[in-house]
């Protein structure tokens, strides 16, 4: 053989055992450093929906399966986004508590209408980058900024920006609650409350801390801090703080009488059938004749002539 082939037969040979003998020397470092992981942890991630939006607190699914099996309980742990929590339980031998519906709420009415702008905002359509720059087109320092963040971070196609209003709407039907478009929100407009029994479900349509002449300034339909709700309310579910009222979904029964209470029409009632009206008060009934008095001239005779009746004793 040539020099040069017998050159790469021994450059092959040498690459050769170098590759034989780190891969077994990998073997057993792999053997020795093995992690054991829980079956239990696959069985759990095959019963959330894998869309990773992060409303369980967690960063994806498996990040919540995995702390479920670590856990061992399902206290304080839930998948908000449509995870069959009772499946799951089946897999750890647990429990699982019945949990209520939790709903997205966009606690801002400054539509186009309520609160028209005073300046044009022409940049970035980002609410993050809006808000380090200025108040909002219509001055409001606390009001939604309507560029749409909260619409990018749904991951479930259950929010949108209204035209008409400029403001964010949710799809009750598409939302699960996760809570991804009010961690986005800077402004902290959207807030994660009770669906309700039917839907139902009253709340303050405002986060405007502002004192009441400075918030209805910019704003028609701003929460003044009156505390009228907060007097009528009687379950005690209402409180004003700096300026602002707020419904404890947990206390409240949709009773709605600060609905009717409130000045500016902050407070909003949705899914409620529209109130009956009070029926008309009754026709007063006609008053009874007034009977005449008899004369005088009557009633003297009555006894005299009872007299002259009367027999007379001999």
């Amino acid at each position: 053989m040539t020099p040069t082939v017998t050159t790469i037969l021994y450059a092959a040979l040498i690459i050769g055992a170098i590759g034989m003998i780190a891969a077994v020397i990998l073997y057993f470092v792999s053997k020795a450093f093995k992690v054991i992981e829980d079956p239990r942890i696959d069985e759990v991630a095959e019963h959330l929906p894998g869309a990773n939006c992060g409303g369980c607190g967690f960063a994806g699914c498996r990040a919540l399966a995995e702390a479920i099996v670590k856990a061992n309980t399902l206290d304080g742990y839930k998948c908000p986004a449509g995870g069959d929590m009772k499946a799951i339980a089946a897999v750890m031998g647990l429990e699982a508590a019945e949990t209520e519906p939790m709903v997205a709420v966009v606690r801002c009415n400054g539509s186009c209408e309520n609160a028209p702008a005073k300046v044009k905002y022409d940049s970035a359509l980002s609410c993050q980058f809006a808000t380090s720059i200025y108040a909002g087109e219509s001055a409001c320092p606390f009001g939604c900024l309507g560029c749409g963040d909260c619409v990018k971070a749904c991951k479930f196609d259950a929010i949108h920006i209204d035209d008409t209003t400029g403001l964010p709407v949710v799809d009750e039907e598409k939302c699960v609650g996760c809570g991804a478009c009010a961690k986005t929100c800077p402004r902290k407009v959207i807030e994660i409350r009770l669906k309700g029994r039917l839907g139902r479900r009253v709340f303050v349509s405002c986060v405007n801390k502002e004192k009441g002449a400075a918030a209805r300034k910019n704003c028609s339909a701003a929460c003044i801090g009156c505390g009228k709700c907060a007097k009528t309310c009687p379950f005690e579910a209402i409180t004003v703080e700096n300026n602002l009222a707020y419904i404890d979904f947990t206390k409240c029964k949709s009773c709605r009488k600060c609905v009717a209470e409130c000045p500016t029409g902050a407070i909003h009632a949705v899914n409620f059938p529209p109130k009956k009206e009070a029926p008309a008060t009754a026709a007063e009934k006609p008053a009874a004749p007034v009977s005449s008095p008899a004369p005088a001239t009557a009633a003297a005779e009555k006894p005299a002539q009872a007299a002259d009746s009367a027999p007379v004793a001999e």
